[in-house]
């Protein structure tokens, strides 16, 4: 099978190319704006940027594809919210340009959406829950999915919640790795206790991006952790796990801080369905961190 992956060098694209070029009865054909950071034991790297429909023309009708996983996305959500133009390009008007292309070359489209196309009041969430974003991000990301359910192509919609993991580069970072490292650099942290999730590990993520593009189901797939945990539960096992201060986290709610964007308040998945039709089975969040503690070389 070939399969294309867009968005090579963000978090979730370096687990998955990591995982498919090393599976020697797939072809990897790996895509980004930039110069590629991970490494690519087999396959090709091609340079494409979606928002330009040309590009994804040209590489589509050159590479033939038989899967494309679209991982490439504005995720920042107070950027979403203050540059909206921008974030509509990248989460609406590109995801136009990979449904029109897939359709024409007969390409299964794989797109990654997230738990901000709902309002947070209630949680964990199925499949069949109705969204109702609250932020400018979470809007971009529903019209990007409408698009896609609208469509005549065959498609895959994976949903996903709060991913944490390492990069190679370290360009970015995320929940895990801001508490691990304020924590080591004696800095007091404020964490909030009312927001709800089931933090995914990336390594999850790619598998289950990887199981549906091999299985080539259709439909809409929660893939995401297991475990309802407030970012404040996240920091005191992630200090616990790595010998680091708690008394360094401090607790607070929401209301204390000032942001462009609104969070929904509980969100998290219900993954039933990927379970019995993917064959997904997530880490816990605490092998989840033995497993980022083995890539960073921490000692345990």
């Amino acid at each position: 099978m070939r399969i294309l992956i867009t968005g090579s060098n963000g978090l979730l694209g370096q687990k998955l190319v990591e995982l498919i070029s090393s599976k020697p009865d797939h072809y990897l054909i790996a895509t980004a704006k930039s110069k590629l950071i991970p490494t690519l034991k087999r396959g090709e790297f091609q340079s494409l940027d979606i928002s330009h429909r040309r590009e994804v023309e040209t590489i589509i009708s050159r590479t033939k594809p038989d899967v494309m996983i679209n991982t490439a996305a504005m995720t920042q959500v107070d950027q979403c919210e203050t540059e909206r133009e921008k974030c509509w390009q990248a989460n609406v008007d590109a995801v136009g340009h990979l449904v029109e292309v897939s359709e024409k070359n007969r390409v299964h489209l794989i797109h990654l959406s997230t738990d901000f196309i709902f309002d947070g009041s209630h949680g964990p969430l199925d499949e069949n829950e109705t969204p109702n974003p609250i932020s400018y991000y979470g809007e971009s990301k529903l019209a990007g999915e409408m698009i896609i359910q609208k469509s005549a192509i065959d498609w895959t919609i994976l949903r996903t919640v709060l991913v944490y993991g390492v990069t190679q580069d370290m360009s970015r970072s995320n929940i895990v790795l801001w508490v691990k490292k304020s924590l080591e650099d004696g800095k007091t942290i404020n964490v909030v206790n009312d927001q709800w999730r089931t933090p995914t590990l990336a390594e999850d993520l790619a598998l289950g991006c990887f199981l549906a593009a091999t299985k080539k189901v259709k439909g809409i797939y929660n893939v995401s952790g297991e475990q309802m945990m407030t970012p404040y539960h996240i920091a005191l096992a992630t200090a616990d796990f790595f010998s680091l201060d708690k008394s360094l986290i401090h607790q607070t709610d929401s209301t204390k801080f000032t942001q462009p964007a609104k969070r929904p308040p509980k969100t998290g998945f219900i993954i039933e369905k990927a379970k019995r039709e993917l064959g997904y089975h997530p880490h816990t969040f605490r092998e989840g961190l033995g497993i980022i503690s083995t890539q960073l070389g921490a000692p345990r």
